[in-house]
């Protein structure tokens, strides 16, 4: 499948909403359910009303539903709980592998610096090659699994030498803290607030290992029946990837005030973050297929897939 271009996105926006000019079947949607987390893009949209506004006009309204990881929000979007949502790099994989009708609807950048391996600083663990053996806490399926299989994967070490806990990121700060797990893969705010609180020594980082993104998916059944909500929806994002960029002292006020996250935790995440939402690429494609086929030579997902054929292409006409 041929990912479209940067002009050939932004076209189809221009002809979806068109398109919903004419009256789209859009007409009978009341309301846009958003899954969302506590860092990132959405969050900044929700605060500067942005994807309301580009609802408005049609009549639709915006629910917001909070998230605290990716699987279940991909598990959310497949049972049609919410439309779109965003999340990081592994969860739709594990969703698609496990047949959740999920589509990729645009990429946004990488977790890059605000995802990381990290222990406490007294901890004996020096590097990635000390995990052998020891309890590391990680959300299954998640791009904070992703990163540590990686990270594994460049040291050559077997994900078999270590031993996973999966938690929740709730979960896996109570573990953290009490010292019943040795280190701790997670993104921001996660990471942030562990940073705040410990000071860990930091063994890897996303962007020193990875070349991935994050994405913006949608519920395949209505990415079909609504487009014009998606390309809209994706317009308003872009919209707030501008503000952000150029709004950098403003960022994190931004995230503390929809989140409540601390301020200065949310100040680390946004001074690392990048914004910014656009097509799927070939290369982004081509890289997201090495992860899904690395999670099935392991074992970590049961079929193989090609990610292409969850690739959502706006309608052009």
């Amino acid at each position: 499948m041929m990912a479209i271009t940067r002009r050939l996105f932004g076209a189809a926006l221009l002809a979806a909403s068109a398109f919903a000019a004419f009256g789209a079947s859009a007409a009978e949607l009341k309301e846009l359910k958003i899954g969302y987390q506590k860092t990132g893009l959405p969050v900044i949209a929700r605060q500067q009303g942005l994807i309301e506004k580009a609802l408005e006009p049609k009549g639709i309204s915006v629910s917001w539903v909070e998230f605290t990881a990716g699987p279940p929000l991909v598990e959310a979007l497949n049972v049609g709980s919410i439309n779109v949502g965003w999340v990081g790099d592994a969860p739709p994989i594990f969703g698609q592998s496990a047949g959740s009708a999920i589509v990729y609807a645009a990429a946004l950048p990488s977790n890059g610096k605000g995802e990381a391996i990290f222990v406490k600083p007294d901890s004996p663990v020096q590097s990635i090659a000390d995990l052998k053996g020891k309890k590391v806490g990680v959300g299954k399926g998640t791009s904070a699994h992703n990163l540590l299989v990686a990270a594994l994967e460049k040291e050559g070490i077997a994900f078999t030498d270590i031993q996973p806990v999966y938690l929740s990121p709730a979960d896996a700060a109570a573990a953290f803290a009490s010292d019943k797990i040795d280190a701790w893969s997670v993104w921001d705010p996660f990471f942030a607030i562990a940073e705040t609180r410990y000071q860990p020594r930091i063994l890897a980082r996303s962007s020193d290992v990875l070349n991935v993104n994050t994405y913006f998916i949608a519920n395949k059944t209505f990415a079909g029946e609504h487009p014009d909500v998606v390309t809209s929806t994706i317009g308003a994002l872009e919209v707030a990837a501008k503000w952000a960029d150029g709004n950098r002292d403003k960022v994190a006020a931004a995230l503390h005030e929809v989140t409540g996250v601390p301020l200065d935790a949310q100040t680390l995440a946004a001074n690392r973050s990048e914004f910014g939402i656009f097509p799927l690429s070939d290369k982004i494609i081509a890289n997201q297929q090495a992860t899904a086929d690395r999670f099935f030579k392991l074992g970590l997902i049961p079929n193989a897939i090609k990610i292409s054929d969850a690739v959502w292409t706006p309608p052009a006409n």
